[in-house]
């Protein structure tokens, strides 16, 4: 029954953001949630149900006692059938399978992603400020700028288009 109590005191919007998993992943958690809880709620009220028929009082209320008879010799003939559960249990561990696969996926992408992150971290914590950078530097590290630097020269124009509009003129004349 702790079981139980943990499971209904689990914020599981919270559970399920905090993990990133994908929707797919949530959709099925959710509805597995559903039928488990579904099930549960049937198991619990068959077990408040009595299991034991009372013969003795069907004789003293029914007149006719050849139907009690026969009720009576089915109830203990009755033999509960078996069923092959081995499809059901297949089922079950191919869907845990694959949301196994789908975790294990989703881990990577996350640990691939806060790689990223990390290195893109470690790099603006080693950049130097932009004040500080040369235009040898700026060059190296972007060599399209150099290039279209180049093309306007060689085009006579000395102008960047859209600068004025941007930042106004600042010519003294």
């Amino acid at each position: 029954m702790s079981s139980q109590r943990a499971v209904a005191a689990a914020d599981f919007a919270r559970v399920y953001s905090s993990l990133g998993l994908g929707k797919e992943t949530i959709a099925s958690l959710q509805a597995f949630r559903k039928r488990h809880n579904e099930a549960q709620r049937v198991v619990d009220s068959l077990r408040n149900q009595p299991l034991t028929v009372d013969i003795a009082k069907y004789r003293a209320t029914l007149k006719n006692q050849a139907i009690v008879d026969e009720a009576e010799k089915l109830l203990k003939g009755f033999k509960p059938v078996t069923y092959d559960v081995t499809a059901q249990v297949k089922a079950i561990e191919a869907f845990e399978a694959q949301a196994v696969s789908e975790a294990e996926l989703t881990v990577q992408k996350v640990d691939e992603e806060l790689a990223k992150l990390q290195a893109t971290l470690d790099n603006i914590k080693q950049a130097r400020p932009f004040e500080d950078l040369t235009v040898d530097e700026v060059s190296e590290a972007r060599p399209e700028i150099r290039k279209a630097v180049e093309t306007m020269l060689k085009k006579g124009k000395w102008t960047v288009p859209g600068y004025q509009e941007k930042f106004g003129d600042l010519s003294m004349a």
